[in-house]
């Protein structure tokens, strides 16, 4: 544990950068600057980079490349899961002899129609066939769960919604949950709530992840408060890219060196370079044609008036 007492000691970051944060750029992103973009983010340390999604070009054409791109990534010796929609999508990721695959699941209705065309109902029965192929081919398969805590269409979402999908998700063989707070309107005492829900349901902690978005500034927070309750994945985005292209009310994702910045000066491990990860995103940012949203990325670069790690004060 650290000295802060009831933090892990080691917290895994789950890059989703290349495929949550590109996807919802205007810029279509060529595959071999995406090739590099991943080759670049695990020079960093980051062991596991979520590097595309094998879903309909026409739906999201940002990540139309997947064929192309996942085989200039075959030299990495790094965990590289892929979205996959459907059983088609299984078949084209498979095929790339991809090893790890995650579904993507809404808690509410609303988004479910916005995002899948489907109800909540019928997304599940459409996972169905791809969680047990998959699970049959030793391939471990992630369950995303969007509009954990709120929805623009619905509103509040309880947290029995959530611990509902949840547990189907989990009866159908998905090895790891990861929380989405999509459009970024979680506070800590409703994280600190769903957590429980999702325990006293039966779900471990060890098998869940989460997933911020900092539209009201309060990803940080809200990790901080799944990490105490005993969460060692977090989700995070290089330069903070991303939002939802099915939800316009999504920002960002929380940006991966802010949650690093957070984690170093709470003594967490993770086995990132953080100037490395820095020198990435300014990177990608370049080719982007924009600065990256992250304020850790603008300080380090000199673009904010802080470029020092906090101390503690002396007593």
């Amino acid at each position: 544990m650290t000295a802060d007492t009831g933090l892990p000691a080691r917290v895994t970051i789950h890059e989703v950068g290349p495929r949550d944060g590109l996807q919802n750029e205007k810029t279509v992103v060529p595959a071999t600057v995406k090739a590099e973009f991943v080759h670049r983010l695990a020079a960093a340390g980051l062991t596991t980079i979520e590097a595309t999604s094998f879903v309909r070009p026409d739906l999201v054409p940002q990540l139309a490349d997947a064929e192309e791109l996942f085989p200039l990534l075959r030299d990495l010796d790094v965990r590289l899961p892929v979205l996959v929609p459907n059983e088609r999508g299984l078949d084209r990721a498979l095929a790339l002899g991809v090893r790890e695959v995650a579904v993507f699941a809404s808690v509410t209705e609303s988004f479910a129609r916005a995002n899948l065309g489907r109800t909540v109902d019928e997304s599940l029965a459409m996972f169905t066939p791809v969680v047990a192929r998959a699970t049959d081919a030793e391939v471990p398969v992630r369950g995303y769960l969007s509009m954990c805590f709120g929805d623009p269409w619905e509103g509040a979402v309880p947290p029995e919604r959530t611990v509902s999908v949840a547990r189907r998700l989990i009866d159908l063989g998905c090895a790891r949950l990861s929380l989405g707070d999509t459009i970024g309107v979680a506070t800590p005492n409703q994280v600190t709530e769903l957590l429980t829900a999702l325990n006293e349901a039966g779900i471990p902690t060890d098998r869940l992840a989460v997933h911020f978005h900092d539209t009201y500034g309060q990803a940080l927070a809200n990790t901080l408060t799944a990490l105490r309750h005993g969460v060692t994945t977090v989700d995070a985005s290089a330069g903070g890219l991303g939002g939802c292209p099915f939800a316009r009310s999504a920002t960002g994702n929380l940006a991966t060196e802010d949650l690093l910045w957070m984690l170093n000066g709470l003594g967490i491990e993770t086995g990132v370079d953080l100037d490395g990860l820095v020198a990435t995103s300014r990177w990608l940012a370049d080719h982007l044609g924009r600065p990256s949203p992250s304020r850790t990325v603008r300080a380090l670069s000199h673009e904010d008036p802080v470029d020092t790690q906090p101390r503690r004060p002396s007593p």
